[in-house]
């Protein structure tokens, strides 16, 4: 009988529901952990390998990121009920790691305190998690409605972000880093608040939007200690 209670049998439509949100949950964070085995592998990789694909180029860069990138988020979409799509998913995080590993060769190759930087990056990133997704958890209050908003703000910061490129202005890219520090800490609370409350009920989906909602954090916050706080000596 227990088995059949694991599935919600003899039991309540809500309380058979908050188990299957509950599991999604558990196992979301579980292979969002996970996910950060192969983005570390991967960023040790391209550091160790001196990866700089498009160094000179970053717009050709950024339109082949995108496209790689967006290949995975389809083939995941299209395999998300299946244990293909959680090896498609830890491939991307690898891509990720590969893709970070310029930012982090960068940033220990430049400053002499490169390492505390990227670990303060990282303990920071946490925070922001831990903080938002307890939020989302606990609170009564319905982020979900923020997430067309965010979303446009992504679209702006991308645009703005291109723009950069050739306008190469220092304060433009410092409001950037800002504005998607903020805008992917509160595209936590819209994607945990989301399996929490029965709006995403694949796994594999809620860890791929969490994940880069962390790695867009991390990585913002890292150029930004670095600008902040490198020590070039």
């Amino acid at each position: 009988m227990s088995d059949l209670n694991s599935f919600g049998f003899g039991q309540t439509g809500s309380v058979a529901n908050a188990q299957v949100r509950n599991r999604v949950l558990r196992n979301t964070y579980a292979l969002l952990a996970l996910s950060m085995v192969p983005t570390v592998i991967g960023a040790w990789l391209g550091v160790a390998m001196g990866f700089r694909l498009f160094e000179g180029s970053p717009f050709m860069g950024f339109i082949v990121f995108m496209a790689v990138a967006f290949g995975f988020f389809w083939a995941i979409d299209r395999n998300k009920d299946s244990g293909l799509g959680v090896v498609l998913l830890l491939a991307f995080t690898l891509f990720m790691g590969v893709m970070l590993s310029r930012l982090v060769g960068y940033t220990l190759g430049t400053y002499s305190n490169g390492a505390t930087l990227i670990m303060g990056a990282f303990g920071g990133t946490a925070l922001i998690f831990t903080v938002m997704a307890s939020i989302a958890t606990v609170s009564k209050r319905d982020f979900t409605s923020m997430g067309k908003f965010l979303m446009i703000g992504v679209i702006l910061l991308i645009v703005a972000s291109l723009a950069n490129i050739w306008l190469q202005m220092p304060a433009l890219m410092l409001t950037l880093m800002v504005l998607a520090i903020a805008i992917f800490s509160a595209f936590i609370l819209v994607d945990v608040q989301r399996v929490v409350n029965g709006g995403e009920t694949n796994y594999v989906m809620a860890t791929l939007a969490i994940y880069l909602n962390i790695y867009n954090i991390f990585t913002n916050l890292l150029a930004l200690f670095g600008i902040m706080g490198g020590d070039r000596d």
